[in-house]
Order: structure tokens, then sequence, then C-alpha cells
């Protein structure tokens, strides 16, 4: 039926919409303390930079994207992850140029992931994500892990945690990979299909695989941590000394890996607890290689992704209520044929600031003034015969019902300042 969303898509009507854009407001600001400006990218690229960038071997590309051919016959996806898009316009904006680091963030933007729909994850969700291109100091994964985390404890959002872990870089990882590999072959039949097919190219996702058969037989696997060069030793210790200097409760979790295969070094995933089990609000890590292997020069970078779905769901569960907004200041009624007075004084009033409407539905004045009453307009302003003729209106407070009459040119002060009293003053 034309008239179904797509399965995995849902719309934000405008009873809720409120909603997100008061979690829109608190992620830019929080953005904005730690110097962090926002960026726009397309919602959909170049198929070959998430081949490159995510990785060919990954659940996304190979079973998740949204690609399609356009007219020219290039090979489009819609945008299935943050981070590759806003390194791709870091690198053809030249921005590594300018004074380093770069801090991007981009918020509710739509990414796109053919999966069964989840709790808290559509087929098209939405994202904010930090990214930090340029800094090679593990103060830079901390300082994104604490905007995360006090961003998410501030909206509400309890017993929250952090785990972090290290999967090494190009020059430790690929011993690593060897003993990993040893340890699974000798396991390779009880793998799941999927981890059989990553065997060779990326046998590290066999440690985050969701299969239970999986979980079982990794559960002893050799330890990347164990095996860090002493580059990413430092690194990593530098990054639980910062947390545990910002006093926030964190653990070691050398199973974490993330899904993508850009990242090296940190990984971290901030987790609630539910009464379903944990669950991951927020994900990322550091990518020191992928700029480079978009065809750009070889810099640091780290950042994350949260999904504003599944902050919001979580809000919902904690029982966070949300302030929801009056639709006006004001809604302007009328008598009689006074409707075109109406719509000069609700023009008046919007260009002075000030949220106002009229009935636009050839409405009763009884009727307008339970519209009014339903919309939530603290203040009502009536345009009669009498008023009409002398350029006022007649101002009523709905939660008292006190009135006082006031010229049309003075209207929007008086409103302003009566709300700022929250009382009405005697009339003139």
């Amino acid at each position: 039926m034309l008239t179904q969303a797509p399965r995995g898509t849902r719309d934000v009507l405008p009873a809720e919409s409120y909603r997100w854009q008061y979690l829109e407001d608190k992620m830019r600001r929080a953005a904005a303390l730690a110097g962090y400006r926002e960026v726009r990218t397309p919602v959909f690229e170049h198929t070959e930079l998430f081949l490159r960038g995510v990785g060919d071997t990954t659940d996304i590309v190979q079973k998740e994207m949204y690609t399609f051919k356009d007219k020219a016959d290039r090979s489009i996806t819609l945008k299935p992850e943050g981070t590759a898009g806003a390194a791709r316009s870091f690198l053809e904006s030249n921005l590594y140029a300018d004074a380093l680091p770069c801090k991007m963030y981009y918020l509710n933007a739509p990414i796109f992931r053919y999966e069964a729909p989840q709790s808290g994850r559509l087929r098209e969700h939405h994202q904010f994500g930090c990214e930090c291109f340029g800094a090679k100091e593990a103060t830079a994964d901390a300082e994104l892990i604490l905007l995360a985390f006090h961003l998410l404890r501030d909206l509400g959002i309890s017993n929250l945690s952090v785990n972090i872990n290290s999967i090494g870089c190009p020059k430790c990882r690929p011993l690593y990979h060897q003993r990993l590999k040893s340890y699974l072959a000798d396991r390779f039949d009880g793998l799941c299909d999927t981890c059989k097919e990553r065997f060779d190219r990326n046998p590290l996702r066999a440690l985050d695989c969701k299969e239970k058969q999986c979980q079982a037989l990794t559960k002893d696997a050799p330890s990347m941590l164990d095996m860090l060069c002493d580059e990413c030793r430092e690194h990593f210790e530098q990054l639980q000394t910062c947390l545990r200097g910002a006093g926030i409760p964190f653990a070691v979790n050398p199973r974490i890996v993330r899904g993508l295969d850009y990242y090296t070094k940190t990984v971290f995933e901030l987790i609630t607890r539910t009464k379903d089990g944990n669950l991951t609000v927020c994900g990322g890590g550091r990518y020191d290689h992928l700029v480079e292997q978009l065809g750009g020069p070889d810099l640091p970078a780290v950042g994350f992704g949260m999904g504003l779905e599944r902050v919001l769901m979580l809000l919902d569960a904690e029982g966070v209520s949300i302030p929801e907004p009056g639709w006006y200041d004001v809604f302007v009624t009328y008598m009689g044929e006074n409707r075109q007075h109406a719509f000069e004084l609700v023009q008046s009033l919007r260009r002075a600031g000030l949220r106002a409407d009229m009935d636009h539905c050839g409405r009763s004045l009884k009727a307008q003034f339970k519209y009014a009453n339903k919309t939530g307009a603290p203040w009502t302003a009536t345009i009669g015969d009498d008023e009409a003729a002398s350029g006022a209106a007649r101002l009523k407070q709905m939660s008292t019902g006190e009135e006082r009459t006031v010229l049309w040119s003075e209207a929007a002060d008086v409103i302003r300042g009566l709300t700022r009293d929250e009382t009405v003053p005697e009339g003139k």
C-alpha cells in the first residue's frame, strides 16, 4: 500500500519532533564545548568509498548496504555509516592543510542498513557522530569518550559504563592474526558460516560474533592486549590514565573489536544496563590509516557514532520527561467580519518575534477558543467590531481568564511583559 512507510522506516510526527529537537540541541552544545563544528555530507556516496574505507569483509558491506546504479551506470550507496563520508569530505576539501586537529560533528544524519529492524535501530536511523582528524595522542580518544559519557549521563541515562580495548596497529596486529588464526583453525568446523568466510581476511571479527557457538569457541582465545607493540601499549595506558583521572567507570574488554575494518588501536563502547540486558549506546575508536587509505596523507583520527533513536528509546525507558513547548505564544481570535484584522495582527506579532496564529477554518468564536486552549496558547487576543474600530484587541490570559485591552501596535511588547511577570496588570 502506497500510504505505508517502507519496513524499517518511520515518521517523526509533529507531536513528537520536539523530543528530537531537544536531543539535538543537547548534542550540539556538547560538541561545541569540545570545539567540534558541524559537517553535513551527502546521503549517498560512491560505493567504492565504503569498499575501501569500511572494508569488504564487514557485515555492512557484505550484507547491509543499499547499493544501486544511477543513470550513468555508476555504483552509488546510501550512507551506511558516517565516518567514511566525513573522511572523504575532509580529504576532498583539503582540510588537512588547515590547522590540526580538525574537529567535526554530524547530527541527525540518516544512516541506511538493510538488516532486520531492531530495538532503537531501524533500516533508516539517525546518528550523532564526532570525528577528530590529525590528533595522535590518547587524550583525543579520552576527550571523545568523556564527551559522549557526560552527554548521555546529563540527558538522564543511568547505569552507564565504558568498555575499552586496543586492537593494535599494522605493526603488531599481523602477528596476533597469525596466533588467533592458529587458535581458530583447531575449532574451524564449529564456527558459524560468517566467521568461516572471514577466517582468512579478518579473523578478529570472530571475537565479537553474536552466535553462541562462536562465543563459546573464542572464550579462551589469545588476547591482542598481550601482543601490543610499545607504541600501542603506551597509547592504551595513556588512555586509561586519562579516564581514571576523569573518574568515570570503565573496564578493559578484550572482546571489543567493533564491526568496521578501519579501526586501529583504541576501540570503545558506552554501555547501559537495561531490564533486557546490556545495550550499547555509543561506539567508536581510532582509525589512524583511513585518510591514507582513501588517497590522502597519513593522518591519525578518532571518532564515535551514537544513534538518536536508541537514545530516545532509553530516555523513555528511564522515565525521563522532555519538556514539551507550547505551539504558540498567542492565538488571535475574531468575531464577525474581522478576519482580515486578525490576519494583520498575527503578521505583526510574528514580525515582533512571537509565535502567533489564528483560525483558518471558519470556526465560531467559541470553537476558536476551544482550539486555542487545545494548542496550549497562554494568551488569546480577540478582535470584535469595537476593538477593530479602535485598533485594539482584547487580551486574555487563558490560565486565569483575566483580560485587558491593548492596542495592536503595543500587543507584542505587552504580551512579552506579561509573560515575564506571569500576571495581568490592571487595565489602562
